[in-house]
């Protein structure tokens, strides 16, 4: 993979792995945020409400720094780190692994519940579909109504998305692009008579 991409889930998935008649549901979200991490586990706990264990663990960001592990009463370091450290070997963020258990009657024992935990996550990614996003930037200008045309033409040779856009005597346009291809975008920016900046403040010459 490239500085400005990352891997990713497209959608959810699910697997099902039984271990000496416990049973461990397993389900691999995309999510963005953490307040989407909170609704998602407050549904799942709501829907195994009478499980005895909803552990979980996720990976955020395209730089991967933001992470949590969650064992949910199972012995320490015994669920959430062997779900996470899926996570972390298959490179992936922007996702949340959440493994639900059922106790069978019979105890794993703290070896046996590490490989529970981490071969049911696996198999829950296992089936998920891995795709790769690209890092983007936002830059927003603001230029004068005649310079239209010169920035229009750059905007279309460049192809960044254009996310906002008003048209006056005075223009604005907030533009998205892959970060790896923002400086050359700015850069002919920049060569566009009266064309700023607003959010750094700086004028173009």
């Amino acid at each position: 993979m490239q500085e400005d991409t990352y891997k990713t889930i497209e959608g959810r998935s699910e697997s099902i792995y039984t271990e000496k008649r416990s049973k461990f549901i397993a389900i691999a979200l995309p999510v963005r945020t953490l307040s989407e991490i909170k609704s998602c586990l407050e549904e799942y706990q709501k829907k195994y409400y009478d499980a005895r264990h909803v552990c979980y663990a996720y990976m955020l960001g395209p730089e991967r720094k933001d992470f949590r592990a969650n064992d949910n009463g199972e012995p320490s370091g015994t669920a959430g780190k062997p779900i996470l450290g899926q996570i972390l070997s298959k490179e992936l963020t922007d996702v949340l692994v959440i493994v639900v258990r059922y106790f069978g009657g019979i105890k794993l024992g703290t070896s046996g519940l590490i490989v529970a935990y981490r071969t049911a996550a696996a198999q829950a990614l296992e089936e998920a579909v891995v795709i790769e996003k690209t890092v983007d930037e936002d830059i927003t200008v603001m230029f004068e109504y005649p310079f239209m045309n010169d920035v229009m033409r750059i905007v279309k040779e460049e192809g960044p998305e254009i996310l906002e856009q008003s048209y006056d005597m005075d223009c604005r346009m907030t533009l998205r692009i892959r970060k790896s291809c923002m400086d050359r975008l700015r850069s002919r920016l920049e060569k566009v008579e009266t064309l700023r900046f607003p959010d750094d403040d700086v004028t173009a010459l």
